[in-house]
This record gives structure tokens, sequence and C-alpha cells, in this order.
């Protein structure tokens, strides 16, 4: 059952890839963007590039570890693998020196833990060209 999803969304085909090596961060990750998303999870690089040859992906969420082990050289990979495809590091922290590589080598933006429900439905869905609804905190005294 889906809850809170939009008609459209529902028979929209964006399909998200979860590439991290942390099984948590990928089921939850999975879990909060099952019901707007074709959402799929890999533990392994090589397992996603295969999945992505008959099943091209729009967006990918890839693991800073992956990215710290392999090098700014996957960006690069995944951007020939897949034409267009955006790339979002999820790390702890998005003034680390190791994500202000992957930023500087052609990663989109960065998911930072720990995760929310909304704001990580909200990045997603803008980084997938959907219109996102800005909220403005309003403070009374």
């Amino acid at each position: 059952m889906q809850i809170g999803v939009e008609a459209q969304r529902a028979v929209e085909n964006r399909r998200v890839f979860v590439l991290d090596e942390d099984e948590i961060n990928r089921t939850v990750l999975q879990f909060m963007l099952a019901d707007d998303n074709e959402t799929h999870e890999f533990a392994t690089v090589d397992a996603a590039l295969e999945k992505g040859l008959d099943w091209q992906p729009d967006l990918v969420l890839l693991s800073a570890m992956l990215i710290v082990r392999d090098g700014v050289e996957l960006l690069h990979n995944l951007r020939s693998a897949w034409p267009g495809v955006k790339l979002l590091v999820i790390c702890e922290a998005a003034d680390d020196a190791s994500i202000a590589a992957a930023m500087a080598a052609g990663a989109d933006d960065t998911l930072t833990r720990p995760f929310k429900v909304e704001p990580v439905r909200r990045k997603v869905d803008r980084h997938l060209g959907r219109k996102v609804e800005i909220k403005i905190p309003v403070v009374v005294s």
C-alpha cells in the first residue's frame, strides 16, 4: 500500500539505485523511496553496473565510503556507463575533504545522515526534476 503518493508518481518510471556496502543504509533509503520510485539497492558497484545495463537509473545514491575506497574515478565510470544520471553522495557531513573531492569530480549533491523521510524524499524529487514544495519555518513569539 502506498501512503501519501500522488497518482502521477505512482505510474512514473523513475529509477533510483542505492549503492552502499552498509545494509542498513540501503534498506532505510529503499524503504523511504520505494513508494514514489522504482528503487533498487546494491552492495557492490559491479552488481549495480550489471543491473544498469538493462535498467539504467535516473539517480544513484552512492556511499562516500565507496568513493574513498575506489577514488573519484568511480564517479566518472558511473557517468560513462549511465549518461545523464544524477549522483548523490551518502555521507556523514558534507564538509568532509573526500566529499569536496567528489563534488569537484562531478557529484550532483550530498545526502547526509541521519536520514529523515521528508528531507530525503524532497532532495531525491528535486534531482529527478519533480516539483518540490518549499517550506519556510515561521517562529511565533
